[in-house]
């Protein structure tokens, strides 16, 4: 059995800095999925009128993200 945990990031009115290095979208189009020189993976959703919200920032990498793939199933 899946579980599904769902993160959330907070900060204050500055959000951490985000240099992207690698980008990559999903196959259903409605998610961007971008890494950082900061060494962070942020997930984007993406709408049909393509507007751009932020969803989730996954912090733990210490370097730099250059390459983002789909894993398979």
């Amino acid at each position: 059995m899946k579980v599904s945990v769902q993160a959330v990031a907070m900060w204050g009115k500055i959000a951490p800095s985000h240099s992207i290095t690698a980008i990559m979208i999903t196959d259903d189009q409605q998610t961007i999925v971008t890494g950082s020189q900061e060494g962070q993976i942020c997930l984007w959703d993406l709408s049909s009128e393509l507007k751009i919200s932020s969803k989730e920032i996954l912090f733990g990498h210490t370097a730099s993200v250059t390459c983002l793939a789909k894993a398979r199933e």
